[in-house]
């Protein structure tokens, strides 16, 4: 069987039955408005373009972080960003498998790093509205300040956060061994990449 055979074969057995889960579960955490199959679409082409199939084991996985790291990268060049639609995007990891309740857990290592670098008043911000799960104004009157300053905070938290997983990624990119084409990040996961 020539290359193209069999990428095209590996393509419809490992990854493309995943295109409807992907674009039900994207359009159910996306905004309105976001063009979902341009995302699902943009996501198949990278899982097809990867350099070496053979090591990606768990094609739902996989795919699914490409279309995190892609809304992930979409985020991130928005003036404006929406922390629940951020927090949705945790809805894309998959976790079907122990490598990635670690890698899981190390990627919350890195998240609580970041947060620790965070103002006091953004960090206690961020805290309470994303672990406590407080409203706005339930912040506001909390800290004293007005909703307003409450959503400043919140927004330079998210951003900052935002800013230093994007450098911790990059950081990682250049690392020894990512030869594997696709999305940054997914081989470090191990999001459906066999090492």
């Amino acid at each position: 069987m020539d290359e193209v055979a069999q990428r095209l074969a590996w393509f419809k057995a490992v990854i493309l039955p995943h295109q409807g889960a992907l674009a039900a579960r994207l359009r159910r955490i996306c905004p309105p408005g976001f063009d979902v199959e341009n995302l699902v679409a943009e996501s198949l082409a990278r899982a097809y373009s990867v350099k070496q199939i053979e090591r990606i084991t768990a094609g739902r996985s996989y795919l699914f972080a490409i279309a995190r790291n892609l809304l992930i990268d979409a985020t991130r060049r928005e003036t404006i960003v929406s922390l629940d639609f951020v927090a949705d995007l945790d809805v894309l990891r998959a976790d079907d498998s122990t490598a990635q309740a670690i890698s899981a857990r190390a990627e919350l290592r890195r998240l609580q790093a970041i947060i620790d670098t965070l103002p006091p008043q953004c960090r206690r911000v961020f805290l309470l509205r994303r672990v406590h799960e407080l409203s706005l104004n339930e912040i506001a009157g909390q800290m004293s300040l007005s909703v307003s300053t409450v959503e400043k905070h919140l927004a330079k938290a998210v951003m900052l956060v935002a800013k230093g997983m994007a450098e911790r990624e990059e950081g990682d990119f250049g690392k020894p061994g990512d030869d594997a084409g696709g999305v940054a990040g997914d081989r470090r996961r191990g999001l459906g990449v066999r090492r």
